[in-house]
């Protein structure tokens, strides 16, 4: 495996990252296998989970890393991102990248000689998708026939969860507000991938026909970075779809609540519910070194 950009790349592989990361977290692993292997982390949005736990992940692994803010890099003043890809490349094992626009990270994977892996772009946010997995893996002992409701935007976090939910052999279904509907490519291929492992996938503006039986219910926030220009109508398009106490009295007995954090209470999801005892947004906030720990041991431990 060359870079992970999207959950298409590790489509065949999804199912052993997963079982690798059950593996880190309880020890089950080489003592410091990534020794003497180094990680450029390149921020250019805000960050405290992804950075955090890539950085104390790879330390855990026996490597480093290291932190290069958009203000840092040449890159930030013009450099072309082929010559910051050819250049790194020297330097590092690999190279995680935060970024605004995913065709800047699909560039720099294009001329890298190492491995980019995706910290969050426009499109997509696979380790938070694979945390989020291995969190639902941990709390119902599998994936494997449970259903998983995303409320809210069709933004990269809802993606990455249409791409990965099918290929678990979860059924999926997104409650967003029309005209907030996830990719049209991103939900053909999470077809195409529901058809082949016999799953379901559903996208409706009705968040009563998308909590039918559901275990799971997920919601972000209303205005990720870079829509702060549509924030007053952001806000009143989706106030009918907060995740509250009645909303989740819809998903089936013993149903979980996540977020991938940072949540705003009061506006996508209420205090009652994210505080409350359904709520496993910490587990899932741990779950993304652990998810990311497999990551950087399946991409740079050869």
């Amino acid at each position: 495996m060359s870079s992970l950009l999207s959950i298409t790349d590790i489509k065949d592989d999804v199912k052993d990252i997963l079982e690798l990361a059950v593996k880190i977290k309880s020890g089950d692993v080489e003592d410091k296998p990534l020794d003497g292997k180094t990680l450029a982390m390149i921020f250019q949005k805000s960050s405290t989970r992804t950075r955090v736990s890539f950085d104390v992940g790879m330390y855990q692994l026996g490597g480093r890393a290291i932190f290069l803010s958009s203000n840092d890099l040449q890159m930030g003043r013009g450099e072309p991102i082929k010559d910051t890809a050819k250049v790194l490349s020297r330097f590092v094992d690999g190279i995680m990248i935060r970024a605004i626009k995913h065709s800047d990270v699909e560039e720099l994977a294009k001329y890298s000689d190492v491995p980019v892996i995706n910290g969050l772009t426009d499109l997509e946010h696979p380790c938070q998708a694979l945390a989020d997995a291995l969190t639902i893996k941990e709390h119902f002992g599998q994936c494997e026939g449970k259903k998983i409701c995303f409320v809210g935007d069709g933004n990269n976090v809802s993606n990455s969860l249409l791409l990965i939910a099918p290929l678990l052999k979860m059924d999926i279904s997104i409650a967003c507000p029309k005209g907030y509907e996830p990719r049209e490519d991103i939900v053909k291929t999470s077809l195409e991938y529901a058809s082949e492992n016999n799953t379901e996938v559903t996208i409706t503006d009705d968040i009563g026909v998308a909590l039918q039986n559901v275990d799971v219910v997920y919601t972000d926030v209303w205005v990720s970075m870079g829509d702060e220009a549509e924030q007053k109508q952001r806000e009143l398009d989706f106030a009918p779809f907060q995740v509250n106490s009645d909303l989740m009295s819809l998903a089936n007995d013993g149903a979980i609540f996540m977020h991938c954090l940072p949540a705003i209470r009061g506006q996508e999801v209420t205090s009652e519910v994210i505080d409350g005892e359904q709520s496993v947004v910490y587990d899932e906030a741990e779950n993304r070194m652990h998810a990311q720990k497999a990551v950087l041991y399946y991409y740079l431990k050869a």
